[in-house]
């Protein structure tokens, strides 16, 4: 093999094992690599394999999700972090390995998207990253703001806002800022999801119901109240409508409880009819299949009112 002799074997090892296996040609060229020592490396058969234009995999065989990432940033340049996707799943809010890497950088860097890679030229580069290693991503709530911005439909960023906000990844108020400091352009989904949460919705089957009441022109409820008597807290219900002492109960894993679970639901719901609350049980699949039905129920609750004089109930909205 044609090799320099003044290949710093030590620094490219320290290279590769810092950047997961995947090094720049110029990272090569500043350890002593020749351009026909590269070449030999990444022949047909080699131990080298080309990821990226002017990027290269040491190791044979398909390149992990952590190396693509690896090697999206080297493409886009220092200044470059990861967002998007890829970001979520660096923030752990999404497990997924996402097919296009979505990488930041300044509106001033000449860079271009190739292959796997989509660049994002930005006038708000963010002012702090994360840092694992050498990888540089972006704090969740840019990873989610950028993410929304890029799905197709109100259920899928309600998916993403309830798992990075239930998570803990970030608050409401964070995702509030960022959609504030952000471009207004494709952040219509992401203001309709962050209103749901406002209203207490947290999860999709409960934003779907808050669809459909808006779609029949119903009141609106309070979303996952804390009902509370004189003894304390009764319940936490998903809808809850004050003035005529009804609650609706979006029973999403209603396929997938145990008979523990089971017998909870049931002393909460015999807790609440006991204390004159008319309590409505409705799956996802209803109200997605189902909609006139689930509306001609709530309708039909809400002008009876409780099933006798409730006892004196105090609700406390869900925290943001």
């Amino acid at each position: 093999m044609a090799r320099s002799t003044t290949l710093n074997d030590a620094a490219l090892t320290r290279v590769l094992r810092t950047q997961y296996e995947v090094v720049s040609r110029s990272q090569a060229l500043a350890c002593g690599l020749t351009d026909n020592a590269m070449r030999h490396r990444l022949r047909p058969g080699g131990p080298w394999q080309v990821l990226l234009p002017g990027v290269y995999l040491a190791v044979t065989g398909t390149a992990t999700t952590d190396q693509r990432e690896m090697g999206a940033l080297l493409l886009a340049g220092p200044a470059s972090a990861l967002t998007g996707d890829a970001a979520l799943r660096r923030n752990g809010i999404s497990a997924a390995s996402p097919a296009v890497i979505d990488v930041l950088v300044p509106i001033t860097v000449r860079s271009a998207g190739r292959s796997f890679v989509h660049v994002r030229h930005t006038r708000r580069m963010p002012k702090m990253v994360c840092v694992d290693g050498e990888v540089r991503y972006v704090t969740a709530p840019r990873a989610v703001a950028d993410a929304a911005r890029s799905l197709g439909s109100l259920r899928e960023v309600r998916a993403l806002v309830a798992s990075a906000v239930q998570g803990r990844h970030c608050s409401v108020s964070m995702l509030a800022r960022e959609l504030e400091q952000g471009p207004a352009q494709g952040s219509r989904l992401l203001r309709a999801a962050l209103e749901e949460v406002a209203d207490g919705v947290r999860s999709i089957a409960e934003g779907d119901f808050r669809t459909l009441l808006k779609r029949g022109r119903l009141p609106m409820p309070m979303f996952n109240a804390r009902l509370y008597d004189d003894a304390g807290l009764v319940a936490i219900v998903d809808a809850w409508w004050p003035e005529v002492g009804v609650a609706a109960e979006v029973d999403s894993r209603e396929w997938h409880f145990s008979p523990r679970d089971w017998e909870a639901t049931m002393r909460r719901h015999t807790e609440l009819t006991r204390r004159g609350i008319r309590v409505l049980h409705f799956s996802p699949g209803q109200i997605r299949k189902e909609p006139d039905r689930v509306l001609a129920a709530v309708t039909s609750a809400l002008a009876a009112g409780p099933s006798r004089a409730p006892l004196a109930i105090r609700a406390v909205p869900a925290a943001s």
